[in-house]
């Protein structure tokens, strides 16, 4: 069942970057549909929060979708090359933003090895943001995407895992190093023991 917009309109940024682990991104692109099941996430909670790009309530052009309220799709483009994947949540006005981080395969597997020039399954296909955006077909023109709409090209679903606490691993975010005592924040979680999460840091 595709997720409702309530489910992304809550407050808790933090709590939603838990509740994606488990729920499966869809896309329907180029007449191909492809599944993986979110395996990693990182919340960005603005305007606090000094990682966040819109840390002080920063409005530009790139981080206006930041303020709409939750439920569309950001993305934008790391190093000139990655294009990352982010699911804007909360109320209009209040930039939050879960970056998803690392997908498990689940549907058309030879279409992700080709979208990332891959040979065989590994752990790489998906594992890393640049990584799942590339194998999905998502790109920077997508931002703005609703991802509740019916007729929406990407979307989430809840497909009824339970995912206990306790299989939930917090730590640091990656590359957020000049982001002062906010690096330090422990919001980046993974699903234990997946082999296609990112590396730890």
């Amino acid at each position: 069942m595709r997720l409702e917009k309530a489910f992304y309109l809550r407050d808790d940024v933090v709590q939603i970057s838990k509740d994606l682990l488990g729920k499966y991104l869809v896309t329907d692109l180029e007449g191909i549909r492809a599944v993986g099941r979110i395996v990693e996430t990182e919340a960005y909670r603005g305007p606090e929060d000094k990682a966040s790009h819109a840390y002080g309530n920063r409005l530009t052009p790139r981080t206006q979708v930041m303020f709409e309220a939750g439920g569309l799709a950001y993305v934008y483009l790391c190093y000139g090359i990655h294009h990352l994947f982010n699911v804007v949540t909360g109320a209009e006005g209040q930039p939050h933003a879960v970056l998803i981080r690392a997908l498990e395969p689940v549907e058309a597997l030879d279409t992700m090895l080709l979208r990332r020039d891959m040979k065989a399954m590994k752990p790489r296909l998906t594992a890393g943001p640049g990584s799942l955006s590339k194998a999905m077909g998502i790109q920077t023109a997508h931002t703005g995407t609703s991802l509740v709409d019916p007729e929406s090209p990407i979307w989430i679903e809840d497909r009824g895992d339970h995912l206990p606490a306790s299989d939930i691993l917090a730590g640091p975010r990656v590359g957020v190093d000049y982001a002062g005592e906010c690096a330090l924040w422990e919001w980046r979680f993974r699903i234990k023991n997946s082999t296609w999460t990112s590396l730890p840091r």
